[in-house]
C-alpha cells in the first residue's frame, strides 16, 4: 500500500428519512453520543473519528510502515489446543497472534473519542451529561470490532503516555502487576475539566471454537465542574472462530454506569448476537434516576449508532426500520482507524523525552510495525527470557517489585481495590525507572 492513497474512518450516516411525524420532537431531543453528523442525522450519533477540528487536524501518520501480516499459513490449532478452558495470559503466544501495539496502547484508545466528555462537562443537566458518557463507554468498544489481533501483553513496568493538546488531554499508563496482570491508567483534561482513571484486568479463556475476554477493574470518569464521578465497567469481548472460518467478534453483557452524585444510572445491554445473528452488535438500556424512573432509552449499535428517545415513545419509535453504514477502517492496517495508527509513531528525537519504559521504544512491536516477523519474534521471546530472569532476580534476593507511578489503593467512589496514580510523571524525573528492553 503506497503512501498517496487515503482513509477515511467516517461513516456515512442513519438514514434519517423517516425521522418525522409524531416522533420529530423526540428526535431533536437527542444528544450526540458518538459521533454527530448534524447535516445528515438527528440521531444520537454515529462511530468515527471523532468531532471536526476547526482549524485543521493536527499531522499525525496516516498508515503503518509496513502492512498486516497474513496469518494464513499458521496454524492456530496447534497452539490452542492445549489451552481450553485455561487462562490465556499464563500462556506465552506466538506472535502471529499479535497486532503491532502494546495492551497499554490499547487502553488509550478510549481517548478517540474524548470529546464526547468535554461534551458532558459543557451539559448543564445530569440527564444530558449521563448520556455523554454513556456514549463515551460504548465508544471505547466500537474500536475492537474487527480487531482479531491480540494486543502485546506489557512487559512489568512499562508504560506508555500520549499527549494530545489538539484533543485536550494527556493521558499515563502502567503495567503495575504481572500475574496477575494489571494495566494502570491516568488521564487528565488540560482545561482542568475531567479526570479519568482506572485498573484493568483482562481475563482471556479459551473455549474451543473462540477466546472470551472477561473485563475485570473499575472505570472512572470525573467531570470536576459538576463535581460528579462516574464507574463503570466493559462488557465482555468475544472473538469467534480462532480455529477454522472467518474471525468475528461480539461484545455481551451489562454495563452499568453510576453517577455517585445525583445516583443516576445508565443500564446498557450488549446483547449476545443470537442463533440467527438477528441480535449482533446491538445495544439497548436505558437510564433512571435514584428512585429507579426510567428517564431516557438508548438503543442501536456499538459498531455503528446509537438512538435516544423518551421511554413513553420509545416501543413505537424502535419498530421503525434503521439503515446505518458501518465504521470504515484501514483493514490492511490491522483494522486500526486513523487514532490507533497514529499511537506508536516515534517522531526524530521523541525518544529523548519519553521515559525508557514507554511502549514506543519496545523492539518486538516495532520489528512488527515495520513487517520484519523474525525480529519481532526474536525480540519477543529475548524480552520475555528478560523478564522472567528479573523476576528470579528479585525472588533471590526476596524483593519485592516497585511500581513507579501508581500505587494500590480503594477506588475513592466504589470501595473496591484500585490502583491510583501517584503523580509526577509529566514532571519528566524518569531516574529510577526499570530497565525492561
Amino acid at each position: 500500500m503506497n503512501g498517496e492513497e487515503e482513509f477515511f474512518d467516517a461513516v456515512t450516516g442513519f438514514d434519517s428519512d423517516n425521522s418525522s411525524g409524531e416522533f420529530s420532537e423526540a428526535n431533536q431531543r437527542l444528544t450526540g453520543v458518538i459521533h454527530v453528523d448534524t447535516s445528515k442525522s438527528n440521531g444520537i450519533g454515529k462511530v468515527g473519528d471523532g468531532p471536526p477540528q476547526e482549524n485543521g487536524i493536527q499531522k499525525h501518520r496516516t498508515s503503518l510502515p509496513a502492512p498486516m501480516f497474513t496469518r494464513s499459513d499458521f496454524s492456530v490449532w496447534s497452539i490452542l489446543k492445549k489451552c481450553i478452558g485455561l487462562e490465556l495470559s499464563k500462556i506465552t503466544m506466538p506472535i502471529a497472534f499479535n497486532e503491532p501495539l502494546s495492551f497499554l496502547q490499547r487502553i488509550t484508545e478510549y481517548m478517540e473519542h474524548v470529546y464526547l466528555i468535554h461534551r458532558a462537562s459543557r451539559q448543564p443537566q445530569s440527564l444530558e451529561r449521563m448520556q455523554s458518557v454513556a456514549a463515551f463507554a460504548v465508544s471505547a468498544v466500537a474500536s475492537q470490532w474487527e480487531r482479531t489481533g491480540k494486543p502485546f501483553n506489557p512487559l512489568l513496568g512499562e508504560t506508555y503516555e500520549l499527549i494530545r493538546e489538539d484533543l485536550g488531554f494527556r493521558f499515563i499508563s502502567e503495567q503495575v502487576s504481572h500475574h496477575p496482570p494489571i494495566s494502570a491508567f491516568y488521564s487528565e483534561g488540560l482545561h482542568q475539566d475531567f479526570l479519568f482513571h482506572g485498573s484493568i484486568y483482562p481475563k482471556l479463556k479459551f473455549w474451543g471454537k473462540s477466546v472470551e475476554a472477561e473485563p475485570r477493574g473499575t472505570i472512572t470518569l470525573e467531570l470536576l465542574k459538576h463535581k460528579e464521578a462516574y464507574t463503570w465497567t466493559n462488557p465482555t469481548c468475544c472473538v469467534h472462530n480462532v480455529i477454522i472460518g472467518k474471525l468475528w467478534i461480539e461484545q455481551y453483557g451489562t454495563v452499568e454506569i453510576l453517577n455517585h452524585r445525583t445516583g443516576d444510572k445508565c443500564v446498557l445491554h450488549f446483547k449476545p448476537c443470537g442463533l440467527f445473528g438477528k441480535e449482533l452488535h446491538k445495544v439497548e438500556g436505558y437510564i433512571q434516576d435514584k428512585s429507579k424512573k426510567k428517564l431516557f432509552m438508548i438503543y442501536g449499535k456499538w459498531t455503528e449508532c446509537l438512538w435516544g428517545i423518551d421511554p413513553v415513545a420509545y416501543e413505537s419509535f424502535r419498530k421503525q426500520e434503521r439503515r446505518g453504514d458501518s465504521l470504515r477502517k484501514m483493514k490492511p492496517m490491522y483494522n486500526f482507524t486513523s487514532f490507533t495508527v497514529s499511537l506508536n509513531e516515534l517522531e526524530t528525537g521523541m525518544e529523548k523525552i519519553l521515559a525508557p519504559t514507554d511502549c514506543r521504544l519496545r523492539p518486538d512491536i516495532r520489528g512488527m510495525e515495520n513487517g520484519n516477523m523474525d525480529l519481532a519474534s526474536q525480540e519477543k521471546e529475548r524480552l520475555e527470557e528478560k523478564q522472567r530472569e528479573a523476576r528470579r532476580e528479585r525472588a533471590r534476593e526476596e524483593a519485592e517489585w516497585q511500581t513507579r507511578w501508581f500505587h494500590r489503593g480503594s477506588n475513592p467512589y466504589t470501595g473496591t481495590p484500585d490502583w491510583l496514580y501517584a503523580g509526577g510523571y509529566f514532571e519528566r524525573d524518569f531516574s529510577g525507572c526499570p530497565d525492561i528492553y
